[in-house]
């Protein structure tokens, strides 16, 4: 099955490439648009709830804490949600691709992963570029960034793949994921601090694999230190499993996929 993915490759990469171009067709701004949504939401959520997140960040002098705050967690929420929410229907937007044409089906969740990789790639240089404005430039610990983007981008296909392969037999799970991804996002600490949670429930979110690796994130981009390796021990384990149950439930499903859609 990967020989036959590793075959395909350039495929892969074309289609990575046709996709992107044909997003913007027309467009005057071009790929700025991919980076306008989550910017916009970080304004709407700076400008509402700054007065009082500002106070709960004692550590960072900037003015303009929070506002950096929401963007090195969003930046991270962002890959994840993409790749998760493209991955539920990637399958079934492709079913009659998967009909007319004889190409390995692992391909296309690859295209999904690298179409998300060029918008996060766009998004993270975007930050920076907000970040210098603002007078925060973290460099100490960017080189974990990397590590960090692999697990976000293992845990988003592990848990999309598993759930997109279900979505081709079992259609209400991409309509109900689309509520459970809202949920997700308000009790990930995007928006808010963990402190303040209350402390008896801080072991309900660390249970949550997201939240260890927005903290991650926001200790790399805000803190400009190392991350807690400590609470990214449960998200790795996470993102392991979800990749590898993902694998074993697409290897046993691909045959009968192209019958059912």
């Amino acid at each position: 099955m990967f020989l036959a993915v590793w075959s395909y490759r350039f495929f892969i990469l074309s289609s990575i490439k046709t996709e992107f171009k044909s997003r913007f067709i027309r467009s005057k701004l071009g790929g700025l648009w991919m980076v306008v949504h989550p910017l916009a939401q970080v304004l709407i959520y700076a400008l509402i709830l700054s007065q009082i997140m500002t106070a709960k960040l004692p550590s960072v002098t900037s003015q303009y804490a929070y506002p950096i705050y929401i963007l090195s967690g969003m930046v991270a929420w962002t890959l994840f949600a993409e790749i998760l929410g493209k991955s539920l229907n990637v399958f079934i937007s492709n079913g009659n691709l998967l009909k007319k044409m004889a190409f390995p089906k692992l391909a296309l969740p690859l295209i999904t992963i690298g179409g998300a990789l060029i918008n996060f790639t766009i998004l993270l240089v975007m930050m920076f570029i907000v970040f210098g404005f603002l007078g925060h430039l973290p460099y100490h610990a960017l080189h974990w960034l990397p590590l960090l983007t692999l697990l976000t981008l293992t845990l988003a296909i592990g848990i999309g793949l598993f759930l997109g392969t279900l979505n081709v037999f079992m259609r209400d799970i991409g309509q109900m994921m689309d509520v459970i991804l809202q949920f997700w996002f308000w009790l990930t600490p995007v928006i808010y601090m963990m402190s303040i949670v209350p402390e008896k429930y801080h072991a309900l979110f660390m249970l949550n694999p997201m939240t260890g690796i927005v903290l991650g994130f926001q200790n790399i981009l805000l803190y400009d230190k190392a991350p807690d390796v400590s609470i990214l021990i449960y998200p790795t384990i996470f993102a392991v499993i979800s990749l590898g149950l993902a694998m074993l439930v697409f290897y046993k499903a691909r045959e009968e996929m192209a019958d059912v859609l």
